[in-house]
């Protein structure tokens, strides 16, 4: 409950004012800890900001659940299109205010986007019973590319620059859509 709470509060004010905005006595305020006690649940300010899991967890669920005539495209496009939904007031625009400006994450995004991939890469060749191959690694770069996609710079510009309420999911879907339509698996 804490840890949650903890993570709660540093992605809130992360988006609200930016990673590099936000110190960790601010999160353990806003999450009614001390910093000794934020610091029990995670090392650094950095760990607050990769410890979600639920994009990738979620993407393979999808992957190892969908139809046999879906592509591995469509179905990340169908991941990404539901986890958007289901984020808090701001989707995209709120991720890259929050993290995807960051130059003290770029690493960790860096990071982050390579063990997506060796994730998928290892779910691709297991879907396949073989051992990873170089096919299975192109694959998995090119679902980490529709991930990365949706929170790029063009594709925020394109969601926000629309005025009405859906407008902006359905630029997203069309985009990821358009995109995936281009990968062969």
């Amino acid at each position: 409950m804490t840890r949650q709470r903890i993570l709660d509060e540093a992605e809130r004010l992360f988006e609200e004012r930016g990673f590099d905005n936000v110190t960790v006595a601010e999160i353990a305020e806003a999450a009614d800890i001390s910093v000794k006690t934020l610091f029990v649940y995670f090392r650094t300010k950095e760990d607050l900001a990769f410890a979600d899991t639920s994009l990738i967890d979620d993407t393979l669920a999808t992957l190892a659940n969908r139809a046999p005539d879906v592509t591995h495209a469509q179905a990340v496009v169908d991941s990404l299109c539901r986890h958007a939904d289901l984020e808090s007031d701001g989707g995209v625009a709120a991720f890259r205010r929050g993290f995807g400006t960051s130059t003290a994450l770029e690493s960790g995004l860096a990071r982050m986007w390579a063990g997506y991939e060796d994730r998928l890469t290892e779910f691709l060749a297991a879907e396949a019973v073989r051992d990873p191959g170089p096919e299975d690694r192109f694959l998995a770069m090119q679902l980490v590319a529709l991930m990365r996609l949706t929170t790029s710079p063009e594709v925020e510009q394109a969601v926000t620059a629309e005025a009405g309420p859906n407008d902006g999911r359905t630029i997203l879907t069309r985009t990821l859509e358009a995109a995936a339509n281009r990968i062969a698996g």
